[in-house]
């Protein structure tokens, strides 16, 4: 019997509970872990409370991004073997495979290696960041050295690692996020020019084209949508791409029209490359170099005890965050 966070219905952090619960032995193409670590996501925080973009088959777990150690091997399984340190990245649904437990079973293809000497706590908050970076820059569209990549929302887990891979790649990082309080830890993780949006003396749009010298943006990561998105995409030169990885803003995303730079927009989700061997593969391997080159380094907000897990939820779904990615902390 193991340790289980659920949830019964919907609704605050009030309705997560501790549960003891056995863990079933893997199937094929699986591994059960021992979870050390679970990267926290406002995914998580959506899903309990029946917002996200799948509903919860209740009683519920949630998580999918954890580090740990492989325990044992269904059949089939033969890149793993008990003893493993390993992470889990986001490649299945929170109703199939929980990981907010002691121990969970995972899909085999949702492990990557922990680089040697990285600890629990850094190897549940690096991969889901950087491999959705590295989808978005690498395998959508390629971004070119010099490029001009506008990066919403940037104090989050993903904006810091798109601060520092657009770095890698060369181009020109620029930052945008509500509170000044956000600059001096965005210039540190790359940022060329840091946008306070709520500090704006006119459209974002032409704050976009003063940084990028009249030219417009090369690339949005946009982590918001919404409304705002209309703003995005007037701040591009023609043929600039712009992807919505996000929904933070909560609104509906407008496809705009009318007298734009002919921009081409798209949805992204991390599945994407999560799901497909080949390009997780690939992105194991860009983000081990940069981790190897000191190019990457993973931001690690607030990490919390697992029976602080409520407060770890309200903590996630606030305004009033630090840059970089919350950890709950499993194992001591």
């Amino acid at each position: 019997m193991v340790r289980t966070i659920r949830f019964h219905e919907t609704g605050g952090p009030e309705v997560l509970r501790f549960e003891d619960l056995p863990v079933r032995a893997p199937g094929g193409g699986e591994v059960r872990i021992r979870v050390d670590a679970i990267g926290l996501n406002r995914a998580e925080v959506n899903f309990r409370r029946g917002t996200y973009l799948e509903q919860p088959r209740l009683p519920a777990g949630l998580g999918c991004e954890a580090a740990g150690e492989v325990l044992e091997v269904g059949p089939g399984v033969e890149r793993w073997q008990p003893g493993d340190a390993v992470s889990v990245v986001p490649a299945f649904s929170q109703n199939d495979y929980p990981v907010y437990a002691e121990e969970a079973v995972v899909p085999a293809s949702a492990l990557v290696a922990r680089p040697p000497g990285m600890d629990a706590v850094t190897g549940a908050a690096v991969w889901m960041p950087y491999v959705t970076v590295y989808g978005m820059t690498c395998e959508i569209v390629r971004v070119r050295p010099g490029d001009h990549v506008v990066i919403t929302s940037a104090a989050n887990s993903i904006g810091m690692a798109a601060l520092q891979v657009a770095r890698h790649l060369g181009a020109v990082p620029i930052a945008t996020t509500p509170s000044g309080t956000q600059r001096a830890a965005l210039e540190a993780a790359g940022a060329a020019t840091v946008l306070v949006t709520g500090e704006l003396d006119g459209p974002l749009s032409e704050a976009i084209r003063d940084a990028t010298g009249g030219n417009g943006a090369d690339l949005v990561l946009d982590a918001n949508g919404g409304p705002e998105v209309e703003q995005l995409v007037a701040g591009c030169r023609p043929g600039a791409s712009v992807i919505v990885h996000g929904g933070l803003s909560g609104q509906p995303t407008p496809l705009p029209a009318g007298g734009y730079a002919p921009v081409w927009m798209r949805r992204f989700v991390v599945f994407e490359i999560t799901k497909a061997p080949a390009a997780l593969r690939r992105a194991e391997h860009f983000i081990r170099s940069g981790l190897d080159l000191g190019a990457f380094a993973p931001i690690i907000d607030r990490v919390f005890d697992f029976d602080d897990v409520g407060n770890a939820h309200r903590y996630v779904d606030s305004d009033d965050r630090a840059p970089g990615k919350p950890i709950l902390l499993v194992q001591r």
